[in-house]
């Protein structure tokens, strides 16, 4: 799949594209990833992408003309035509998910549209699909909400991670959507604290029970929404 990412710091790309999964899906073919800044499509000498908001106010608003041009140009020149899902990050869009993660993956291509200053044109919005937001945060800008969702979904590609099982028993996996059961490695024993009996066994049927309940347990404990979520899911 391919990533487009409108970005004023395209910069701050070049390492995170280089290094782990993100690296090895670009290095391997499954991802490919574009970046373009909106100063290229500035206004004036100074390639202006922002101005004072009507109607007075704090802070700068990014150009609505300015962003389409920037969008368009992506898709005017996208690789064997195949124009991007369009995705506008802020603070204002639906929550990020693994299920959501897991919807990305599937399409060839999304743009991603960083933010910056006290945010967007209104009417930059009509010019995307949907928003997406990492939660009731706010950040200066979508550069990190960018390499988070990028990150969340290249080790779902085909090829990636090597091990396909993993990503089906890690945390809001959508086939339970409940939390991942506790891992243990050697040491055996540290400072008085053990790995359980069930683990060192070798009884495979017994460990599999004990990493449901585990699960279960741990769901409830730290995400009683979760728990009541998946409860709802089975009924």
């Amino acid at each position: 799949m391919r990533f487009d990412v409108v970005t004023l710091f395209p910069e701050l790309f070049a390492p995170f594209i280089s290094t782990a999964f993100v690296g090895r899906g670009i290095a391997g073919g499954q991802m490919s990833m574009r970046t373009r800044s909106p100063r290229d499509f500035g206004l004036g000498k100074h390639k202006s992408v922002d101005d004072t908001p009507y109607g007075g106010g704090s802070g700068m608003v990014m150009r609505v003309d300015v962003m389409v041009a920037c969008m368009e140009s992506l898709d005017a020149d996208a690789p064997e035509g195949a124009h991007a899902h369009r995705v506008l990050l802020t603070p204002q869009g639906s929550p990020w998910s693994q299920a959501r993660a897991h919807e990305m993956a599937a399409r060839p291509a999304v743009m991603l549209v960083c933010g910056r200053y006290e945010g967007f044109d209104e009417r930059v919005r009509a010019h995307v699909h949907e928003e997406i937001s990492l939660g009731d945060f706010v950040m200066t800008g979508g550069e990190v909400a960018a390499m988070a969702i990028i990150e969340s979904v290249v080790r779902l590609l085909a090829g990636v991670l090597g091990n396909e099982d993993s990503t089906r028993e890690e945390s809001h996996a959508p086939e339970t959507g409940l939390l991942e059961y506790a891992h243990y490695t050697r040491p055996a024993e540290f400072r008085g604290a053990a790995v359980p009996a069930v683990l060192t066994a070798g009884n495979h049927a017994k460990i599999e029970a004990w990493r449901t309940t585990q699960q279960a347990e741990r769901t409830k404990a730290r995400r009683p929404d979760l728990w009541e979520t998946h409860k709802m899911g089975k009924k």
